[in-house]
C-alpha cells in the first residue's frame, strides 16, 4: 500500500511556519531516532535553508532505537552543513537540560535580553515535540497524546527573558515518495490510523524484524523455527501465542497486528531501528532506478502517441 496523510491544518501550518521563519534564529527539528530520515520533513529543510537558519537535529526516543544505528545517524547529520545532531530522550531531564546549551552555541549572537534567542521547534506528528516543549518549560503548555497531530496551532512562549520558543503543529509533506517511508511512519504512529491498514503495516514491520532483529521476536514471543517465517507467519504466530481467535477458530489477524505494533511502539520488543544511513542510501538508489524506468516508459509512450497522431494527420 502507498500511505499518504496530509490533513488540511498541515498546509496552514506550513504557511505559518514559512512566515515565522524570517524572525527565527534557530530551528530545532525533532525526529524519531528509529527512522531519522523517514521522519525528517523535507519542507523543514527547505524553509530553514531558504532563510539560512542552523538546525539542531534532535534524534528523540533513543531509548527505543538501536544504539549502533543511532551513533551512525549522529555522524551522518553532523557531517551536514549547518546541522548539529543530538541523540536524546525526553524521559531524561539531563538530556533535556542540554538542549538549550546546544541551541545557544548555534546562535551565539543572541540569547541576551535585548536580543532573545528565537527558536522554532518543528517535526512530524508524534515524535515528541510537545513533550520536549513541556520539559523545557517545566510545565504543561502543549497538548501531548498518543495519537498523531494533537497540536493544531502554533504557539509562542517565553522560556525566560533571553529565550523564545515557537511550537509548531506536526507537519508531514503532501506526497511521501518512498512507500517504505510511509510504512515506517505508520508503524511508528506518526500517521493517523484512518490512513492505513494495520495488518499491512504489521506484516512490513515483521519482515523488517525478521531481517534485522529475529532474536527480539524470539525473545518476546517464544517462536520456534523462525528461520522459516515470513511477516505473515509472525503475525499469525502472535495470534496463536496470545490466543487471538475469531468466531469459527480462524486467527484474529487484526488484533494480532494491533498488539504487535503496540509492542514495537512501546519498546517492549527491544531497541529497534528501521533504517540506517546505509539502508537509506540503498532505498533511495532503488527508488531512483525505479523512477528512471517509469519516466523512460512514459517518454516512450508519449513519443508513440505523438507519432500516431502525426501519422493520422498525414493520412487525412
Amino acid at each position: 500500500m502507498s500511505i499518504q496523510w496530509y490533513p488540511g491544518h498541515m498546509n496552514a501550518a506550513k504557511k505559518k511556519a514559512a512566515e515565522q521563519m524570517e524572525n527565527i534564529d534557530l530551528v530545532i527539528e525533532v525526529v524519531d531516532a528509529r527512522l531519522p530520515e523517514a521522519s525528517t520533513n523535507p519542507m523543514v529543510e527547505e524553509l530553514r535553508k531558504f532563510r539560512q537558519r542552523p538546525c539542531l537535529k534532535i534524534l528523540n526516543k533513543i531509548d527505543l532505537a538501536d544504539t549502533d544505528a543511532t551513533s551512525r545517524w549522529a555522524d551522518f547529520y553532523n557531517a551536514q552543513d549547518g546541522v548539529t545532531a543530538y541523540p536524546m530522550t525526553t524521559k531524561k531531564p539531563a538530556d533535556v537540560a542540554r538542549v538549550l546549551d546546544l541551541a545557544r552555541k548555534l546562535a551565539p549572537h543572541r540569547s541576551v535580553p535585548t536580543k532573545p534567542l528565537r527558536i522554532m521547534i518543528m517535526g512530524i506528528p508524534n515524535v515528541g515535540k510537545s513533550t520536549l516543549m513541556n520539559a523545557l518549560l517545566k510545565k504543561r503548555v502543549a497538548k501531548v497524546g498518543d495519537e498523531p497531530a494533537v497540536t493544531k496551532q502554533q504557539q509562542k512562549l517565553y522560556l525566560d527573558k533571553n529565550t523564545i520558543l515557537v511550537d509548531t503543529p506536526g507537519m508531514l509533506w503532501p506526497k511521501i515518495a518512498l512507500p517504505t517511508d510511509g510504512l515506517m511512519l505508520a508503524a511508528s504512529h506518526a500517521i493517523g490510523s484512518n490512513a492505513l491498514i494495520e495488518e499491512e503495516v504489521a506484516v512490513y514491520l515483521a519482515d523488517e524484524m525478521l531481517r534485522y532483529y529475529p532474536e527480539l521476536l524470539v525473545a518476546r514471543y517464544g517462536f520456534k523455527d523462525i528461520e522459516s517465517f515470513d511477516g505473515i507467519a509472525v503475525v499469525e504466530g502472535i495470534a496463536a501465542k496470545r490466543g487471538f481467535r475469531q468466531k469459527g477458530g480462524d486467527y484474529d489477524f487484526e488484533k494480532a497486528s494491533h498488539t504487535f505494533l503496540g509492542d514495537y511502539r512501546s519498546g517492549v520488543l527491544g531497541r529497534i531501528s528501521l533504517e540506517t544511513p546505509a539502508s537509506r542510501a540503498e532505498r533511495l538508489a532503488a527508488h531512483e532506478a525505479e523512477m528512471a524506468i517509469k519516466n523512460a516508459e512514459k517518454a516512450a509512450a508519449a513519443a508513440e502517441k505523438a507519432r500516431n497522431a502525426a501519422n493520422g494527420k498525414r493520412g487525412t
